[in-house]
């Protein structure tokens, strides 16, 4: 990926909006991506407590601009 704003950090962005952490697995941040898919999926899951899913559409929101802004260690 060459670096912030670049198309690959947008398509990271998009496939955020689809699948939580895809983003991340596209720009090989494996960790992140487990995380962000665990706990946001998590979240969605438990829809009828109310609270968990706030946190959960926070983390997705977190998750998208965290795949846009992206830039890799040593280019910036």
């Amino acid at each position: 990926m060459s670096g912030q704003g670049s198309g690959g950090n947008v398509i990271a962005a998009i496939c955020n909006l689809f699948i939580p952490g895809l983003g991340q697995l596209v720009q090989g941040r494996l960790g992140a991506a487990i995380l962000f898919f665990v706990l946001i999926t998590v979240g969605y899951f438990f829809w009828p407590l109310i609270i968990p899913p706030i946190i959960a559409f926070i983390l997705h929101v977190w998750c998208i601009i965290s795949a846009a802004r992206f830039t890799p260690e040593g280019h910036g």
